[in-house]
């Protein structure tokens, strides 16, 4: 029988605790502190931190209910050690140190980003032997390969400034629009047209794509819509909401798509995953599923629930690198706010 593997997730303001034995879910159980944060108007690191400490052990005892299981049940602990805020990830790596030396199990650090992109084979089974990923969130638009059916990762391009979750939500408070911002900004282009307003795609133009082959950058696009905006109060003319958002929202998925089917192309690979919180975007999951189609692609895009930060992720990256004989970290092993995308375990 496979391991049972229990995954825990704290890097930012979710509190994730989960169960995967193999690739099959056994239960998934998040306390967001989502709304303690919203009053400031984005994430309080001290705020979240708490919050982790106070919703952690009553995830855990859910988590386990669900699973009809208990911790004498589980065979390794999986933690997310980063990337994320240090003391968010403290706190779960502390919990998850504790569980380990408890029961005696296996403890495996493993990175946060690349969660988001083994998820899916929760939902469409194993990785083949070269897989394309686009993980897209609030703090991270990274373009990834994938070999050996996911144990060799390369990070082929990413943001160089602004990640695309993140430029969601800041035009949406230039719009005014509630914490956070992307959703909201998300449901208006659906009601816009975005052909209304050409604004610029970064990084595209021949002399940046030597350079930026598969990077991003969005901190431009940003401005350019706060120039727009601006341009149109100091005339006293009406400002299109849902022209503005879908304009914006086109551009955005249009660079990701673009970049990242081409990458496909050009590196010979056939299945693509697209992970991460932003990957729940409505234009972003259109756009890349036709393109994806058109050029022969098979698109593997998760549910919305395993899109934004959750312990299931963790299990199954867990799980995989159990399964695959890994070995375990080091029961020091620390947290790593800045950790490499190439590196699947600390």
């Amino acid at each position: 029988m496979e391991p049972l593997v229990l995954g825990i997730e704290s890097t930012c303001d979710e509190t994730g605790v989960a169960l995967v034995r193999g690739t099959e879910l056994l239960a998934d159980v998040t306390a967001s502190s989502m709304d303690e944060h919203a009053r400031f108007g984005g994430i309080v690191p001290e705020v979240a931190s708490r919050a982790h400490l106070q919703a952690f052990l009553p995830t855990l005892t859910a988590a386990l209910d669900k699973a009809g299981a208990t911790l004498d049940d589980v065979d390794a602990v999986a933690v997310a050690t980063g990337p994320g805020l240090v003391g968010s990830l403290t706190v779960g790596t502390a919990a998850a140190k504790a569980l380990a030396v408890a029961l005696g199990k296996p403890l495996y650090g493993v990175n946060h980003v690349i969660g988001h992109a083994v998820v899916d084979e929760l939902v469409h089974g194993e990785f083949p032997e070269r897989t394309m990923a686009l993980v897209v969130s609030g703090g991270h638009t990274s373009l990834l390969l994938f070999e050996d059916s996911g144990a060799t990762v390369t990070e082929l391009g990413h943001t160089l400034d602004d990640a695309a979750g993140e430029a969601f939500d800041k035009v949406g408070r230039l719009l005014g629009l509630p914490y956070p911002g992307g959703p909201h900004v998300d449901r208006l282009a659906r009601e816009g047209n975005p052909q209304a307003i050409p604004f610029p795609r970064a990084l595209t133009a021949p002399k940046d794509m030597a350079k930026h082959r598969y990077d991003f950058s969005f901190s431009g696009l940003k401005t350019a819509v706060a120039r727009w905006i601006e341009a149109r109060e100091d005339a006293g003319e009406e400002i299109p909401v849902a022209d503005v958002c879908a304009s914006f929202a086109d551009a955005v998925a249009d660079v990701l798509s673009a970049k990242t089917i081409a990458a496909c192309a050009e590196h010979g690979v056939t299945t693509l995953v697209v992970g991460g919180g932003f990957s729940a975007n409505s234009q972003l999951r259109d756009l890349i599923a036709a393109r994806g189609e058109a050029a022969g692609l098979d698109v593997r895009i998760p549910p919305l629930r395993f899109c934004t930060d959750n312990g299931a992720m963790i299990a199954a990256l867990g799980s995989k690198v159990a399964r695959t004989g890994v070995e375990a970290s080091r029961l020091d092993v620390g947290v790593d706010s800045s950790m490499s995308l190439t590196s699947v375990t600390a």
